[in-house]
């Protein structure tokens, strides 16, 4: 069964592996021994804490193969971003160049340096083995996330939000950050993106430009990647959609990639998930459902083909699924369509 579960200090090594695997532009996984570490120690706290409200706590889950005991894959959730270092974003927007006594009206797209998103939960980290890129996986690892939050509600932000990877090559080489770089930074893509990912970005408020930039300014090569997702990243930016993602101009400020947002009790699968009572039942069929645990601590998440009832309100479980889970008879889960 593929199962999800906190991550623990004995996940190290599959976690480095995948940060090499995962290559350029994917900034919250840098091949980094002492951050990566740092990342399971913080998250294994976050779990622990008792709190009211959303702060400085960083939840990192694997995928698990349980009949082999391989890591499949990772995704993460950050509880509120920006309050201990800035969270940048470029806003697009506009401004409009007239003069009646000239009869011109020009409406020029710009870029504004901010920090909107202070506060806001994210969706991050979510990297899939190319070998375990089947069946409903992708979709377990980046939806579950959504009954989490919904289980564990005032844990979260009412705002969450996406950042997709941008467009780069196979090197690495990002067509905006090309053009910031030749006059700004005089650093490549690789190396800022790494920086960033460690959490050395300084740099970032020390030379990244302080007035608007003029789109139409850049080389047409940058223009044309605003907005835009990595190939591979696809998949994942058209499932958030389908969750109730939208775009609102926010681009990242070293790809250009898009960030997507929704209000928490808007997005569909936390918005349309439910907590049932175990029944453990010796059955087979029923509808495809994702499904979790009420257990921060021993958190698991999966997917099933399972029987609901809904005049009891309960769920049957069959023995393999309830261990896999964790839960017994009488015990509560989450659970919602697949």
């Amino acid at each position: 069964m593929m199962i999800i579960r906190p991550i623990r200090a004995a996940d190290y090594p599959a976690l480095y592996e995948m940060a090499v695997e995962s290559g350029h532009g994917f900034t919250s996984l840098p091949v980094n021994d002492e951050l990566l570490q740092r990342k399971i120690n913080r998250s294994e706290s976050s779990f622990a804490k008792e709190i009211s409200k959303p702060g400085d706590e960083g939840y990192l889950f694997v995928l698990e193969d349980t009949e082999t005991g391989h890591i499949c894959g990772t995704s993460a959730i950050e509880a509120a971003v920006g309050l201990d270092d800035a969270f940048y974003h470029y806003h697009l927007g506009k401004v409009v160049h007239t003069s009646r006594a000239l009869g011109v009206y020009n409406t020029v797209d710009i870029l504004t340096l901010c920090n909107d998103y202070t506060g806001a939960t994210e969706l991050c980290t979510l990297f899939l083995r190319e070998n375990r890129r089947l069946k409903h996986n992708g979709k377990l690892l980046s939806r579950f996330r959504f009954l989490f939050m919904a289980e564990f509600r005032q844990r979260f932000a009412d705002r969450v939000i996406a950042e997709m990877r941008g467009v780069s090559d196979e090197k690495g080489n990002s067509p905006f950050w090309q053009w910031l770089e030749e006059h700004f930074f005089s650093v490549d893509f690789p190396t800022a993106d790494y920086l960033t990912g460690i959490g050395q970005k300084v740099f970032i408020a020390e030379l990244m430009p302080k007035y608007p930039i003029y789109v139409s300014l850049l080389s047409k090569s940058a223009q044309a990647v605003i907005g835009q997702v990595h190939e591979k990243t696809k998949p994942a930016l058209a499932l958030l959609h389908s969750e109730g993602f939208s775009t609102t101009g926010y681009v990242d400020i070293f790809d250009a990639g898009p960030t997507v947002e929704a209000k928490l009790e808007h997005i569909r699968t936390a918005r349309n998930s439910r907590r049932l009572q175990v029944r453990v039942k010796d059955v087979s069929g029923g509808q495809p459902y994702l499904i979790c645990n009420t257990d921060r601590m021993n958190f698991r998440a999966g997917w099933a083909h399972l029987h609901v009832n809904e005049t009891s309100e309960e769920v049957n479980l069959p023995l393999d699924i309830a261990e896999g889970l964790q839960v017994q008879d009488g015990d509560w889960v989450r659970l919602a369509r697949l």
